[in-house]
């Protein structure tokens, strides 16, 4: 059995794209098990660049089949656009599929995100106005659309109908808007119905006969563990379980299945959006590394929030996630700076040393990080291929990582390129 899953420790970002497409080359599948367009996964293949927000990440190199499980909330437009966008570029798109249990982006829900964000007064989450989260709740609440269900008219109807009875009032009376119109979302939805009606199929079946086959099979997840709806700093997280855990109800395969778990961070930390962010740089340091490390929204555009790296909070993301193998990701970024800190410890409002994550969001902001000094390296690293290439400065802040933690970095990310990488073990 050889499956593997990527996930996020930190606030998302973490360069999960660019591993899952080097992963993706040896795997018969590649499976994305949660989220949606919300995503921006950046790969880099010579001189073009792919933003993936919705395809998994593996699109490009994966000989076998590319799944959108039933765990991710699917914006039937944007899957096409970026099938097109691919296509335009040559490459072939007919070994990706989407699970009939995957539930459906209207656009009421992308009007629900984008006013909820825009209400004056409002606390603002700092979603990305994709439709997201009025999805999942559609789909807790048992009144979410289907992908099967854009191929039965008289249940898309109905839905729809039902769906517009509530939203519709919901936009007129409280939100003062427009209300949206019942044959025309009609019209359009049963169209990408029959647009996508043969990307359409029973994903976790397939799946779970490809486990028993010993197929090798790669779970991508998006955004990352301290953004878990569950597990991450509620309320400024996403709408689903982007953990290996979530895995298990994403793709519809059992836990005792899952034995490579590779939980991927940044040399250092970023954030987008709101939200704590102990270890943040507000600075002109903060700055410089946000140049260096390009680090703007591949959805969005928006700048990262810099920082340190903080093992705190990727120890939480390390156990809830069961990672066994670590990836680090933009250790070239790092180089220059002196010295180099790294966060092993809070201080709490009420001055108690601490070194686990709290479940409370509002002490956060509060809790001072308690920083550990290494020293840098000035040397070029982009071109390093074996870790013994590696400045004696840089290996000690990988290997102090792994102290920490506990867990081996099997690969160290030193550039965008999908060359770019020192990988200490074959895990295929």
């Amino acid at each position: 059995m050889s499956t593997y899953v990527v996930v996020g420790l930190q606030y998302g970002d973490e360069g999960k794209g660019k591993i899952t497409d080097v992963l993706s080359a040896k795997s018969d599948y590649v499976v994305r098990f949660q989220g949606g367009d919300n995503a921006g996964h950046t790969v880099y293949v010579g001189d073009e660049k792919f933003v993936l927000h919705l395809l998994p990440s593996g699109v490009l190199q994966c000989k076998g089949k590319c799944i959108i499980a039933n765990g991710v909330v699917v914006n039937p437009k944007a899957f096409i656009k970026e099938i097109e966008q691919i296509e335009s570029k040559g490459l072939e798109t007919n070994h990706v599929f989407i699970s009939r249990r995957s539930h459906v982006i209207m656009p009421y829900h992308i009007l629900l995100d984008t006013y909820r964000e825009e209400e004056h007064g409002g606390t603002q989450i700092g979603t990305t106005k994709k439709g997201i989260g009025p999805c999942y709740e559609d789909k807790i609440a048992r009144v979410g659309i289907r992908m099967i269900d854009l191929l039965n008219p008289a249940v898309l109807r109905e839905k729809i109908k039902k769906n517009l009875k509530v939203k519709n009032s919901l936009f007129e009376k409280y939100f003062e808007k427009p209300g949206l119109d019942e044959e025309e979302i009609y019209q359009e939805f049963l169209a990408l119905g029959e647009k996508l009606k043969d990307r359409i199929v029973d994903t976790e079946l397939e799946i779970n006969e490809a486990i028993a086959d010993g197929k090798n099979i790669l779970f991508e997840g998006a955004q990352a563990l301290m953004l878990d709806i569950d597990f991450g700093t509620y309320p400024y997280v996403t709408s689903s379980s982007p953990s290996t855990g979530g895995v298990c109800t994403g793709a519809g395969v059992p836990p005792t299945a899952l034995k490579n778990l590779i939980g991927v961070a940044k040399a250092y930390t970023t954030r987008v959006g709101h939200g704590p962010f102990p270890t943040e740089l507000d600075n002109e340091l903060g700055e410089k590394i946000r140049q260096i490390g390009f680090e703007f929204g591949a959805t969005t555009g928006r700048p990262r929030r810099t920082g340190w790296l903080d093992v705190v909070s990727l120890k939480h993301a390390c156990m809830i996630n069961g990672i066994n193998n670590l990836v680090i990701t933009k250790l070239d970024v790092l180089t220059g700076i002196h010295p180099l800190k790294i966060a092993t410890k809070y201080k709490t409002e009420d001055g108690k040393i601490i070194d686990y994550f709290t479940s409370s969001t509002t002490k956060l902001y509060d809790y001072e990080p308690i920083y550990e000094e290494l020293d840098g390296w000035d040397e070029d690293i982009s071109n390093a291929r074996t870790y013994d290439e590696l400045p004696a400065n840089a290996k000690k802040y990988i290997e102090f990582i792994e102290e920490h933690l506990g867990i081996n970095v099997y690969l160290v990310s030193v550039g965008p390129e999908r060359s770019q990488n020192i990988i200490r073990k074959d895990l295929f």
